[in-house]
């Protein structure tokens, strides 16, 4: 029996790798006789770099950067062999011009610096946190050597459209009595007259792993979508969002783009990082999911296998349209191959045959004793549904 073992993270209390590795012991113990294969999945939050970098065969590098609230933090990005990356992965990353076999690639996750994972629930918030560590990471990259740059950008903590990571590369935003304000975080914003600089570090083509498609402004838009998950207040939404447009329209102007860059499906992408980096730096999006599939050669792994199981921290009706776990299921289900799902909570309602639903927390059990515990008790699940 060959299983492929395809988990998603558990939000905020079992990374991708951690859930595959619990799947596996049980199964090891049940069936020593079955062959595994574990294939972590990423969507561009925490895991992204490492998780694509060890796929191809690449190396590491860390460093100390500036974290969401200014305190240093350690923090990885990946360099990966051209040639070792699958030729449909290539293909997706579109890139200008073909690359020689020894260019490399750097893969760095935004949350390693800037995400809301570094932060304790009482010092979320947008106002007063910075992409300037991503930048540190953009820049370090760029001077290594990548012949291009893959940017994941789940998870952040910060709505600062990327002047955070601008700052680190050259760009300077400065006040009413002609200081830099550095780093720009929306808190200081209206302190910000004009921006001025360039970049400093000359970046190679920036791709942006991104699976949403909120503009940055309005109803849909990063403040009011994914700004109340990082601490913004609901009466601080619409002075935030009009901030973000007073800015936005400075930065195109500084870089003599059109504003029509704020309405680009995508461009709300991690508080607005992806409009930043597409208005500055001629950053491209790409669709997450779809990318780190091929990266993996997800489907041919499925397509070699008896069994999927797969899973996430919360698996509902939305999981079932969208992508990760959800888009195992479908890819898995097409292929005629039995698939289980795996999740800390179910809230779906699936009867479609080959599919099994799998609830791991015991009834009953408190929400942070299900976080503290969710390696044994997937384990404990696997266990029993094998």
């Amino acid at each position: 029996m060959r299983v492929l073992l395809a988990f998603d993270k558990f939000k905020d209390s079992l990374a991708a790798d951690a859930a595959c590795d619990a799947a596996a012991t049980a199964l090891r113990k049940r069936h020593p006789d079955w062959s595994l294969d574990s294939c972590p999945l990423a969507d561009g939050g925490e895991g992204f770099a490492a998780l694509l970098t060890t796929a191809a065969r690449g190396t590491l590098t860390s460093l100390t950067v500036t974290g969401p609230r200014g305190a240093p933090v350690e923090a990885q990005f990946g360099l990966v062999l051209w040639s070792r990356i699958p030729a449909a992965a290539r293909t997706q990353l579109q890139l200008p011009s073909p690359l020689p076999d020894h260019a490399e690639i750097a893969v760095i996750e935004m949350a390693a610096a800037s995400g809301l994972a570094l932060l304790p629930p009482d010092q979320r918030d947008p106002w007063e946190t910075t992409t300037l560590g991503t930048g540190q990471l953009l820049a370090a990259a760029a001077q290594a050597g990548a012949a291009a740059i893959l940017l994941g950008v789940g998870g952040s903590a910060t709505h600062d459209l990327g002047l955070g990571a601008l700052s680190a590369l050259g760009f300077e935003f400065v006040s009413h009595h002609g200081d830099n304000i550095r780093p720009p975080r929306p808190a200081r914003w209206d302190q910000i007259e004009r921006i001025a600089g360039k970049l400093s570090v000359p970046l190679p083509p920036v791709r942006i792993a991104c699976d949403v498609s909120n503009p940055l402004l309005g109803r849909s838009g990063a403040a009011a979508v994914y700004g109340p998950q990082k601490g913004l207040k609901a009466a601080d939404l619409p002075k935030l969002d009009h901030a973000s447009a007073r800015l936005g329209l400075l930065l195109c102007a500084h870089c003599h783009q059109p504003d029509s860059l704020m309405d680009q499906p995508g461009a709300g992408a991690a508080g607005g990082i992806a409009f930043g980096l597409m208005t500055a730096v001629g950053a491209r999006l790409l669709p997450g999911f779809e990318l780190v599939a091929a990266w993996l050669n997800l489907e041919s792994r499925i397509a070699a296998a008896d069994v999927v199981l797969t899973g996430e921290g919360r698996f509902d009706a939305s999981s079932l349209s969208g992508k990760g776990p959800g888009a195992v299921v479908a890819r898995a289900l097409a292929l005629g191959k039995p698939v289980h799902v795996f999740a800390g909570q179910v809230a779906a309602r699936d009867a479609r045959a080959g599919l099994s639903l799998h609830a791991i927390s015991p009834v009953g059990q408190p929400l942070v004793d299900a976080f503290a515990a969710a390696g044994p008790n997937l384990t404990a699940a696997v266990a029993r549904a094998f």
